[in-house]
């Protein structure tokens, strides 16, 4: 008897595997899902950034101010969040992370700035996804740091600006110099500054050289207060000013721990390092206050703790321990010397010392992270070419000085034109709480 059973078996055999791989190949991806550990402390690390803003540096510049312009510093700092809101919403955001045309290694337009497709977030729904965090949490966390870089600004015209002015040129610095940077420095491959190999991992260059330099320009421009540099007033609160500090510190765990955007070893070293750094910068300004003056001062302690954090985000994300000890020493010494000295030699008013704390600070951290990186010094970078980081890192720092100060005094010379910049000298010596919002902060009873 014939028996098929055997010749059979073999390709029955292979269709059935056949049919297997098709029904494999047909059954669509699983669609990527974001880790729950990561969006719960990219959401902390949100609230914790904003926070920095609201109340901490509203705090911070208030208690430093005088009494009669301690609501409008307030005011700026709440006016701002709302106009940075917006504006991040609308089209900010799509400029600066959208990568549509972008290619590693080629330097055309969108190397600088992106598009507006993500317009009023166009695309991007609750179930988007960016690496392992929702996107639309990628976009609030962005947002934060799109805050409170312009709030920082605030601090070297306190006093003698107009706030219109002051609104008006929020919004077109954000459009015209943060948005670009953030995008050349953070926006992937084809960027034009991540291509050329800068480490930023929290913004030195994106949020403090950008606005230490757009302080520096804006006090020159606005001029000096009435008085300056004899006839000016101590600060009329420090207890506020240390709150605001320690609300500043302890938001800043976010700032540089979230900029890993992962609940990691990375983001947990930032936390640490960013401990370290503002420990040393704060007592090497004391001790050199001690020195020079005799005494040491909560207000120089402070400034120096803010300096300290200032030069550690740039480098939070690739230096170790020593790395941070070593900025935290050499961004006290200096911002120190920038804040007591070279301000009153080059006779800038930058009333809250913007410049020698952020853009002292900023340029410090985004050079000696070059060296501290590498695991030679106990960073975290394996075969770092120190030298040619070095280059990379001080060339990325000075194109974004100049490319701020270029847009930072076009602007100002825009807002002059259209509003004014400065308010009438019986203003200022009113005080702007009075003539620009008809508030006081302190009522004497």
């Amino acid at each position: 008897m014939l028996s098929f059973a055997r010749p059979l078996s073999v390709p029955l055999s292979v269709f059935l595997s056949f049919c297997l791989l098709l029904l494999v190949a047909a059954e669509p991806l699983a669609a990527q899902t974001a880790d729950s550990g990561d969006t719960a402390w990219l959401l902390t690390s949100t609230a914790l950034i904003l926070f920095m803003t609201l109340p901490g540096l509203a705090l911070f510049y208030g208690g430093l101010v005088r009494r009669k312009n301690v609501v409008s510093v307030l005011l700026q700092c709440f006016a701002i969040t709302g106009v940075v809101t917006l504006i991040w919403t609308a089209f900010g955001y799509s400029l600066a992370f959208d990568t549509t045309g972008m290619a590693a290694g080629e330097s055309g337009l969108h190397a600088f700035v992106g598009t507006f497709s993500k317009a009023f977030l166009r695309g991007v729904s609750a179930d988007s996804v960016t690496g392992t965090i929702p996107e639309v949490l990628f976009f609030a966390f962005q947002l934060t740091f799109a805050i409170i870089t312009p709030g920082l600004i605030i601090g070297a015209f306190a006093e003698r600006m107009k706030f219109s002015a002051m609104l008006l040129f929020t919004g077109l610095w954000v459009v015209f110099c943060y948005v670009p940077i953030a995008h050349m420095v953070w926006a992937g491959e084809g960027s034009f500054l991540g291509d050329l190999g800068l480490i930023d991992f929290a913004g030195g260059a994106v949020v403090h050289i950008t606005a230490g330099t757009a302080a520096l320009v804006a006090a020159v421009m606005v001029g000096a207060r009435r008085g300056f540099p004899h006839a000016i007033e101590p600060p009329h609160n420090l207890t506020l000013t240390l709150i605001g500090t320690a609300m500043l510190w302890v938001g800043w765990f976010g700032f540089n721990g979230g900029s890993a955007l992962a609940a990691g070893g990375q983001a947990a070293m930032a936390v640490v390092v960013t401990q370290i750094s503002p420990c040393v910068a704060a007592l090497t300004w004391m001790l050199i206050e001690t020195v020079r003056v005799g005494k040491p001062s909560a207000l120089g302690f402070a400034t120096g703790a803010i300096a300290g954090l200032a030069a550690i985000t740039p480098a939070a994300g690739t230096v170790g321990p020593v790395g941070a000890m070593a900025i935290g020493l050499v961004a006290g010494t200096l911002g120190y010397v920038a804040a007591t000295s070279l301000k009153f030699r080059f006779r800038y008013d930058d009333a809250l010392d913007v410049v020698g704390v952020h853009g002292v600070g900023g340029f410090v951290g985004i050079v000696m992270l070059a060296v501290f990186s590498s695991t030679a010094f106990g960073g975290s970078m394996v075969d770092l070419n120190i030298a040619r980081q070095l280059g990379v890192q001080a060339l990325g720092g000075l194109f974004t000085v100049v490319y701020t100060v270029i847009v930072s005094v076009v602007i100002l010379k825009v807002v002059d034109l259209v509003v004014g910049l400065r308010v009438a000298e019986h203003e200022e010596d009113e005080g702007l709480d009075l003539t620009q919002h008809g508030e006081v902060g302190y009522r004497d009873i």
